[in-house]
């Protein structure tokens, strides 16, 4: 039996997952990480702190696997999208904390450029639109507010990174400065339809050409471990982001099959075939994990999904573990009418209001804490409704199931009130860990321990399938009242705030 690591550095915490050549889990580590909040809207995590759990993490799952490590054949990346490093290239120190993904300190810089009227431009080049949730504006302010930040990257001496980038930058030995392209295509500095960096974005953002990684297929071989670090010296045989490896993982591999993953936010990916469909509801084009000819997706990102249930649980105290959500929300039949809008950092699509805030509507004497944890679950499931709607817009067919992935899976309530919003079943894989599974695949198919998606399509194997109860008018009725409470959250903080 050979087996593949697969490394998933998300945005609470560092895993590291064993796979067989089967598709199987054998061995799992995992470790928080640590948030930090400089102030309202921002959002930082210490790089040094993401190598090391996510280094410790692998040799724990090598260990807990037993497996001799000469039969493990590669390693896969995937990461946290979006999430910006910058560091020095003899160093290897970074000059400031990662600034995360559902970051809005550069809300003012994309007001900015709106205003120049560059969202056609950013928009045809990169299938994305202007907003602080995308690396290059967050690269455009620590060249800006670090002292001395813009002169030492024009002179070459700083390198950006994506996760995925700083990763294989420490784990080969400061020997790798490279990306594949499902990282690249989330910075606002990639063409997608050129699969090359672009020399008119560069300059829109200010973003010198000498920090930029090299950009590579997602199946390739990236780089060696030196065989100190886990043991053997091991190929990085894969890499992609979070999404674009679960949308692999979900063996999505043809034009109008989708996934959702629930994390800490959630993720719609589309598949589009070999065509970059430009949205007209609020929904990005993104590339797809590429093995070697070009493909696409849409994409809808919800920025605050599971991580509601995280602030039930850390800051209102609701319960002392997230799974103890579902008991307390089945107490009551429904939401009394309660909607919770999780705007906590904006809202992602289909809305982009960065100025949007978090808000509770409903409320009446009789509301419990039952539900307000039913309404705060029901958030994430009408968030990805939204986003289904204005993908079946876009792509102009209908989708006949949804399959599902991430932590939030485990929780049947949710699953089935997700299907009932949507219409469509939704269906749940034997493996839930499939955004580990693509990296895994991806890095598989790098070493030829496996020889085509077709094989890898034959492990995906469906456990329940939730099949929707809720007759359309009702669920429209529900829809229409969610639009309305998030229409109460909208463009709430000052830009500045």
């Amino acid at each position: 039996m050979k087996y593949v690591l697969a490394l998933d550095q998300g945005t609470t915490s560092s895993r590291a997952i064993v796979f067989d050549e089967n598709g199987a889990p054998v061995a799992l580590g995992q470790r928080e990480l640590r948030q930090i909040y400089p102030q309202p809207g921002w959002v930082e995590h210490d790089p040094r702190e993401i190598y090391a759990t996510q280094r410790d993490v692998a040799r724990e799952a090598l260990r807990r696997s037993g497996v001799p490590l000469k039969d493990v054949m590669a390693i896969g990346i995937t990461n946290q999208r979006e999430t910006t490093i910058l560091w020095d290239r003899q160093t290897g120190e970074p000059i400031h904390n990662a600034i995360v993904w559902q970051d809005r300190r550069t809300t003012q810089i994309c007001s900015r450029l709106k205003a120049e009227q560059a969202q056609s431009l950013v928009q045809e080049r990169t299938g994305l639109v202007i907003d602080p949730y995308f690396s290059g504006t967050k690269i455009a302010w620590l060249l800006d507010e670090i002292p001395g930040a813009r002169a030492r990257a024009e002179r070459g001496e700083l390198a950006f990174g994506t996760v995925d980038t700083w990763l294989a930058w420490h784990l080969t030995g400061n020997r790798t400065h490279v990306t594949d392209v499902s990282n690249a295509s989330r910075t606002l500095l990639f063409n997608i339809h050129t699969g090359d960096w672009d020399p008119e974005l560069l300059r829109l953002l200010g973003v010198p050409r000498a920090i930029l990684p090299e950009v590579h297929p997602s199946a390739h071989a990236f780089g060696m471990l030196p065989p100190g670090l886990l043991g053997e010296p091991f190929v990085i045989g894969g890499i992609a982001g979070d999404q674009q490896a679960a949308l692999f993982g979900q063996a999505c591999h043809s034009p109008g099959m989708a996934k959702n993953t629930y994390g800490t936010g959630c993720f719609m990916l589309l598949h589009t075939g070999d065509k970059a469909v430009r949205s007209a509801h609020g929904l990005v084009a993104t590339a797809c994990a590429q093995v070697r000819a070009k493909e696409y997706a849409l994409e809808g990102s919800v920025f605050i999904g599971g991580a509601v249930v995280q602030w039930l649980r850390d800051e209102l105290k609701f319960f002392s573990s997230s799974h103890e959500i579902e008991r307390l929300a089945a107490e009551v039949l429904d939401s009394g009418g309660v909607f919770v809008v999780p705007a906590f950092t904006g809202l992602g699509a289909p809305h982009w209001d960065p100025n949007a805030r978090g808000a509770i509507v409903g409320l009446t004497r009789g509301t419990s804490r039952a539900h307000i944890a039913r309404a705060a679950l029901e958030s994430i499931a009408f968030q990805s409704a939204e986003v289904l709607e204005a993908m079946q817009k876009d792509a102009g067919e209908r989708l006949t199931e949804l399959r599902v992935d991430g932590g939030a899976c485990a929780n049947d309530l949710l699953m089935q009130f997700q299907a009932d919003l949507l219409g469509v079943p939704v269906v749940k894989p034997r493996t839930l860990e499939t955004t580990a599974l693509g990296a895994a695949y991806l890095a598989g198919l790098t070493v030829d321990l496996w020889k085509s998606r077709n094989e890898l399509a034959s492990h995906w194997k469906a456990e329940r399938r939730f099949e929707p109860r809720m007759s359309a008018p009702e669920r429209q009725a529900l829809m229409a009242r969610w639009r309305e409470a998030v229409s109460r959250s909208r463009n709430w903080a000052t830009p500045h705030s």
